[in-house]
């Protein structure tokens, strides 16, 4: 019995081993299976070029108000295609030299492609160089689409994307960003009060306009920031052989002759030259993108006029990438993701009054193309009527971690820097004129300074808060293709908002925002203030770190008419206000410069409060002063003539029936007197950047707003003049 006994455990203790024999031996094929298949994972790239010079002249040339027509070729246009593979996900990205192209022409230019290398239409992106020099692909302003350029154009950049697919090949890529402020500047600035032009419909709405020409002493200054992010991505076969560079700046365009591929075409062969190509085959491929550009250009109006040539531009832009190559980490794989959303927008129709206007010049056109620019306005707004909405494609792609935002608009830098700086992918950059072109796309707050790029027509006819759905569409798919939230914005403090907080100020604004109508608090006590319309955003202030710290621009606002209110409960007879401010608006041309600061109540003509102004023509240009109102009168003024375009920083403290303000860290007040209150202690309310009664508001910008409810000491003031880090040699130069 015990022997049958151990020959049954022995038999179940031998098919247990047996199995887990057999277990061991699944467990390392099942190994061996996945690491193979970890070392199948391979990156592949591939890029291509085709020729879209037109083969029959002449050819309609659009892109300025009125139509041209181009004989010859200057230099080749050409489709640039890069297409990547991860091994799941197949992405193509084609560049065109063109202007623009309508969404049907580039559905079509999809659709041949997807037929002959079967990557997705969503998964296809194609832009606009937006060079000026090119046939017309589409109808806009003066202009027509040439009809026998429109047929010819979808099929060549179809054949461009199945050269590249047809070339892909294992490959690594890497990707870095650099800043070149030298080479881009914003174009669109805003002029004085007394100098607003009229639009093409006869109305005077021109308060900000692109091309001010060269210091010219009307315009104040750029209506926005600048981006000058200059992104690189690389490609290389896995032995290190250039394949293609992608490259991404938000410059307009630089001008050339007719057909031309601009500067965008130089920079490609130069680029090509740089990184040492060569002659393999398949050829390397260079490809300039067109960035957040829509109020950018590469001429600095605050300089004297140069002009360099579209040449010797490329060539600048092209070393400056170069520099940015030579520092890029490469990935043998990384991971790619394509997504695509449609966004409905309205177009800005117009009102039955100007429609009848723009009929009216119409039918006097009898057929011919339209000469001025009411006559091409006039035709625009008949379209518009026509049109009523129109619907666009917006993409996002990762790859690796690196984020592409694909928008088929001329939209401005701050839309761009809005997406850069909350995109969960860092970096990100923005490739404009993709999908489709709807023309230009301003920030809601610049439809209210008008201009060029504010005129309705096919160039600038969607709806004013089309910039802002526009954003929220682009990081919804960047979190889709990125599977994470995207970032906060963050306030950084550096020396001098941490000196000032320090303080304990009853609130803190900082005028840092990319839009209003909110002027956020940093006081912690919740105090936030509205922004007015004509205002616009996000332009640089003074210009040291201790203001934001070292990685970040410092930024204010400039007020161009409008300004910032916010009502302060119990603040009492005792105060003080600090801030920065920089004027541009002359001083010897109305009674009052610019108001600075008021307190009272708001729309009285009596202009009863506190009021801290730069005087005009009332005998002190220049100089600070003090004012309680109409009924008192009472002036107190400064000392020193402040020099028009310098950042100052000043602190008016009222302390019962005293009045004292400092300029500039310096502990001897500028004003010193006594003065009544003009208004009852009740009033809550105070304005920055104008007064209460609306009348000659600043022409310029503020910065860093502290308010207090107490009498700041002349130490504590001059200790926060320090804290900036500028000298009062610095302040008076800049």
């Amino acid at each position: 019995m015990k022997s049958h006994k151990l020959k049954r455990e022995w038999r179940t203790l031998t098919r247990l081993i047996d199995r887990l024999l057999l277990l061991a031996i699944f467990a390392s094929a099942l190994a061996c299976h996945t690491g193979a298949a970890i070392a199948k994972k391979q990156f592949r790239a591939g890029a291509g070029v085709s020729d879209i010079t037109p083969t029959n002249f002449p050819v309609i040339v659009n892109a300025m108000f009125t139509e041209r027509n181009a004989n010859r070729a200057h230099d080749p246009l050409r489709a640039r295609c890069l297409v990547l593979d991860d091994g799941t996900t197949r992405l193509a990205i084609a560049v065109v030299d063109t202007c623009m192209m309508p969404r049907d022409l580039l559905d079509q230019a999809k659709d041949l492609a997807w037929r002959s290398t079967g990557i997705a239409a969503d998964h296809i992106l194609i832009s606009a160089t937006h060079t000026h020099s090119a046939p017309s692909a589409m109808g806009c302003l003066g202009s027509r689409a040439d009809p026998v350029y429109v047929k010819f154009l979808p099929g060549r950049i179809a054949e461009g994307i199945e050269r590249a697919a047809k070339n892909l090949a294992p490959a690594r890529i890497g990707w870095t960003v650099t800043n070149d402020l030298e080479h881009t500047h914003n174009r669109r600035w805003i002029f004085r009060s007394d100098k607003i032009g009229a639009d093409p419909f006869g109305e005077r709405t021109l308060r900000a306009n692109m091309h001010p020409g060269y210091q010219n002493p009307d315009a104040i200054g750029p209506s926005g920031p600048v981006d000058s992010g200059l992104s690189i991505l690389s490609v290389q076969s896995s032995r290190g052989r250039p394949i293609a560079l992608l490259a991404n700046y938000s410059m307009h365009y630089y001008d050339s002759p007719l057909l031309s591929a601009d500067y965008y075409g130089r920079f490609a062969d130069k680029i090509g030259k740089l990184v040492g190509a060569g002659d393999a085959e398949p050829p390397f491929v260079g490809i300039m993108s067109q960035g957040t550009s829509g109020d950018l250009m590469w001429m600095d109006y605050s300089q004297p006029k140069t002009d360099i040539g579209y040449d010797a531009y490329a060539e600048a832009i092209a070393r400056i990438a170069h520099e940015s190559y030579e520092r890029i980490t490469y990935h043998d794989w990384v991971p790619l993701a394509m997504r695509e959303a449609k966004l409905t927008l309205a177009y800005r129709v117009p009102t039955e009054e100007r429609l009848n206007w723009a009929r009216k010049i119409a039918d006097g056109l009898n057929g011919r193309l339209p000469q001025t620019l009411p006559e091409v306005y006039a035709l625009e707004q008949i379209y518009l009527h026509e049109k009523q909405k129109t619907e666009l494609k917006i993409q996002a792609l990762r790859i690796g971690e690196l984020g592409i935002a694909a928008i088929p608009n001329e939209v401005f830098a701050i839309t761009g820097l809005k997406i850069k700086a909350q995109s969960p992918l860092q970096p990100t950059f923005n490739i404009e004129l993709a999908n489709g072109a709807e023309g230009y796309i301003p920030p809601p707050e610049q439809h209210k300074l008008g201009g060029y790029t504010t005129w309705p027509a096919r160039t600038a006819g969607l709806e004013p808060q089309a910039g802002p759905r526009i954003v929220k569409t682009v990081l919804a798919l960047l979190e889709q293709v990125s599977g994470k939230p995207r970032r906060r914005l963050e306030d950084p403090h550096g020396s001098y908002a941490r000196s000032v907080l320090a303080s304990k100020p009853v609130a803190y604004w900082r005028l840092n925002e990319f839009n209003g109508p909110v002027a956020h608090d940093e006081s912690g006590q919740s105090h936030d203030a509205t922004y007015e319309d004509g205002i616009a955003f996000y332009l640089a202030g003074p210009a040291s770190p201790a203001f934001s710290g070292e990685a970040t621009v410092n930024r204010c606002p400039h007020f161009a008419g409008g300004r910032v209110y916010r009502e302060i409960k119990r603040l009492g007879k005792t105060y003080s206000v600090e801030f920065w401010f920089w004027n541009g608006f002359p001083n010897h041309t109305r009674w009052v410069t610019g108001y600075l600061f008021s307190r009272g109540p708001d729309g009285k003509t009596s202009a009863s409060g506190d009021h801290l102004a730069i005087g005009g023509t009332n005998d002190v240009p220049g100089r600070l002063l003090f004012f309680n109102g109409n009924r008192l009168t009472k002036i107190l003024t400064g000392r020193t003539a402040i020099k028009e375009r310098t950042w100052n920083h000043v602190v008016l403290v009222r302390d019962g029936k005293k009045v004292r303000a400092y300029l500039n860290g310096n502990i001897e007040p500028e004003i010193s007197g006594e003065a009544e209150f003009g208004y009852s202690h009740e009033v809550e309310r105070i304005f920055i950047g104008g007064s209460s009664d609306n009348l000659a508001n600043l022409e310029g910008k503020i910065d860093e707003v502290g308010l207090y409810n107490r009498a700041l000491a002349p130490e504590e003031v001059s200790g926060h003049f320090d804290a900036s880090g500028l000298l009062l040699l610095d302040v008076l130069d800049r």
